[in-house]
């Protein structure tokens, strides 16, 4: 129990990622709103977001700019990893939510379960 206390005091970040990551999962599976499903997510995509830059940072960390006397470096990979992912969340987001418009238009709900129903009885 105290390793576990240890590491939510001094690892907060990982702490967050396990959170919001968690919340943005049981939004997605839990709700039947498309709307609260998208919010849900990308609470999820956040949540892997801030682990790949979490896990990247080292203490005393420099620019992977080669001098004299260079300490030790930190990989850009994930930075650009995570920038190229924001890039393709919003994407997703924006297709979601004017596939949600659409839908809403069509069938006049954003219900889940109401919309298999009505797209069943077709």
């Amino acid at each position: 129990m105290t390793d576990f206390l240890g590491v939510v005091t001094t690892r907060h970040a990982y702490a967050l990622f396990v959170l919001l990551s968690a919340i943005g999962l049981y939004m997605m599976i839990a709700n039947e709103n498309l709307v609260k499903k998208i919010i849900g997510l990308n609470m999820f995509q956040t949540g892997v977001f801030l682990f790949f830059v979490t896990s990247a940072y080292r203490i005393g960390g420099a620019a992977p700019i080669v001098t004299e006397g260079g300490g030790p470096y930190v990989s850009p990979l994930p930075q650009v990893i995570v920038l190229t992912a924001i890039v393709v969340g919003i994407s997703l987001t924006a297709v979601g939510l004017a596939l949600t418009i659409r839908l809403y238009s069509e069938y006049g709900t954003l219900r889940a379960d109401a919309l298999r129903e009505v797209i069943g009885d077709e």
